[in-house]
């Protein structure tokens, strides 16, 4: 079993910026890639971020390339989303979840874990 707690999240202006965390416990963090999902009101969950195990690869949303960066310290069992340029529409509840064997970063169906949210509201 892995536990994952999302915190950072909050309000903030549309221009703004944000750090998203995630802590992880249980079993071997450094063997999941990970992944950062959002799902907005009466909205499908969506992909937004994915990292490697070793942090090697970085995967993106195509509306966050270039404004959002994910990484991982894996001595900290911690994975990070920076959110910058924030906007209106990234205002949703965003999710970090584990995904072991599964091949396949953008669907949310082959991740394992997940924790339990935090809101990110951006205002106009």
């Amino acid at each position: 079993q892995v536990q994952l707690v999302e915190s950072g999240g909050g309000l903030v202006q549309s221009g703004g910026s944000l750090r998203l965390s995630c802590a992880a416990s249980g079993r071997t963090f450094s063997s999941y890639a990970m992944g950062w999902f959002r799902q907005a009101p009466g909205k499908e969950r969506e992909f937004v971020a994915a990292i490697a195990w070793s942090g090697g690869g970085t995967y993106y949303a195509d509306s966050v390339k270039g404004r959002f960066t994910i990484t991982r310290d894996n001595a900290k069992n911690t994975v990070y989303l920076q959110m910058n340029s924030l906007m209106p529409e990234d205002t949703a509840v965003y999710y970090c979840a584990a995904r072991g064997q599964r091949i396949g970063y953008k669907d949310f169906a082959n991740y394992d874990y997940w924790g339990q949210g935090t809101q990110v509201t951006v205002s106009s």
